[in-house]
């Protein structure tokens, strides 16, 4: 069992690990360079795309990372204060990328498609509001996450 736990840490934590750089990179590197070198509406439609690609690779490392939590249980793993803060921060986290990948993130890149431009009329009102929605799903999960991995590597002993 003890073999099955360690397996779980490691895998979960790689899960998060790839969750939040992903989000990083992209919200900090790759949406800012795109959107200021690319012109519109090619810089829409490529970051769409990719952003629709990472929701899926979110929700899986979230599926993962509760699966791993699961096991942490399953394997009789003693859950101290701070495994109880972690494993309900993970799935608060994976909530908020569900979330933002099968209802946000699906709008907008329907009314993108559609040619709704941000901030014009009321589609473009509804386009913006739905991209400031994203940004706050995503700074959020980045907040989560990292208190998650760092409880994941400074596991307090439990009690």
């Amino acid at each position: 069992m003890k073999a099955l736990a360690a397996i779980a840490s490691v895998l979960g934590g790689l899960a998060v690990a790839v969750w939040l750089g992903g989000l990083l990179a992209l919200g900090a590197i790759a949406a800012p360079l795109v959107f200021a070198n690319v012109s519109f509406p090619q810089s829409a439609d490529a970051m769409t795309l990719v952003f629709r690609r990472f929701d899926t690779v979110a929700m899986t490392c979230a599926a993962l990372a509760m699966a791993c939590e699961a096991a942490k249980v399953a394997a009789r793993v003693p859950f101290g204060r701070a495994d109880h803060v972690r494993a309900g921060l993970t799935v608060v986290a994976a909530i908020l990328a569900v979330v933002e990948g099968t209802l946000v993130s699906p709008r907008i890149a329907a009314l993108h498609g559609a040619g709704v431009l941000r901030g014009m009329g009321v589609a473009g009102e509804t386009l913006s509001h739905l991209h400031d929605m994203a940004e706050a799903l995503g700074k959020s999960e980045i907040v989560l996450l990292a208190v998650v991995l760092g409880l994941l590597v400074v596991r307090p002993a439990a009690r």
